[in-house]
């Protein structure tokens, strides 16, 4: 079953369309930043965006920062909106479940699917990125040195990075940010069995993640805001400070995997007594 809820991922051109959109912002932002020929001041703009001119490697870092807050969450909150009230619409998910495949088997085959959406989605990202960013501002040479070789990069304490400690931190800020996007999916996915509108289950889903946005800048919803889904979603910054502050990371993984534990348990609950003989 999720061999074929994969092959279905990966033949629907909107799943390509989707990723290419993802793609558009950073190289829109990177030709700007290129023709411009100068960075946004320390702390304006994007994470990173005031290094990246100086070294193209930390491109990828700053695009994660540019689509992570909205563009990322609704193509995540489209594709798992879909994947239970798309089949719902069409009928497809009648004859799935005359098919001798069991409803667990098939909700989880739903939420592999997302979360592999979700990992490519993010991995296509930082790839481009990393290649427009080396190819518009260079690898940061270092002044002086032998062969132009690249510059430790730098990060967030001002304290210079090797090549291998970027790529792990840039690792482990993508496995973050793809926890963090499956624990939102799950939230959508959850929608998506209670209504058999794909489009409902993805509004509900940006509703989801507008009022948690809002609560987030409310001095009066101060209690709730280390349990609103997006609270620690930029904690993946933290791998980019020195030492790494792991205090919101493990706060941010743990709220993640408690949102992926409730929200597929509440699905699978919903979908394992939906009538589909309508």
């Amino acid at each position: 079953m999720i061999r074929v809820e994969l092959r279905k991922l990966v033949l629907r051109p909107r799943t390509w369309l989707s990723m290419l959109l993802l793609c558009l912002l950073p190289a829109i932002v990177a030709v700007f930043l290129a023709t411009a020929d100068f960075a946004p001041p320390p702390g304006q703009g994007g994470a990173f965006l005031s290094a990246v001119v100086g070294d193209g490697t930390l491109y990828p870092a700053a695009a994660l920062a540019l689509v992570l807050p909205l563009f990322l969450p609704i193509a995540v909150a489209v594709t798992a909106g879909d994947a239970v009230a798309g089949d719902a619409s069409t009928g497809t998910l009648r004859y799935l479940l005359i098919r001798p495949v069991g409803r667990t088997r098939l909700l989880t085959a739903k939420l592999v699917s997302v979360a592999v959406y979700v990992t490519l989605a993010i991995v296509v990202v930082v790839l481009t990125s990393l290649v427009i960013g080396v190819l518009l501002f260079g690898t940061g040479a270092a002044p002086g040195a032998a062969g132009g070789a690249p510059a430790p990069a730098v990060s967030l304490s001002g304290v210079q990075l090797s090549s291998s400690s970027l790529v792990l931190r840039l690792l482990g800020a993508v496995l973050y940010v793809v926890l963090s996007m499956v624990g939102f999916a799950a939230i959508t996915l959850f929608l998506s069995t209670v209504t058999d509108s794909a489009i409902g289950a993805a509004l509900g889903g940006l509703a989801v993640l507008i009022t948690s946005s809002v609560l987030q800048t409310l001095d009066a919803a101060a209690p709730v805001k280390p349990f609103l889904p997006t609270h620690y979603w930029l904690s993946w910054l933290d791998f980019f400070r020195d030492p790494v502050l792991w205090r919101n990371i493990d706060h941010g993984l743990l709220l993640q995997a408690g949102y992926i534990v409730v929200f597929f348990g509440a699905a699978w609950a919903n979908f394992a007594t939906k009538d589909i003989t309508n």
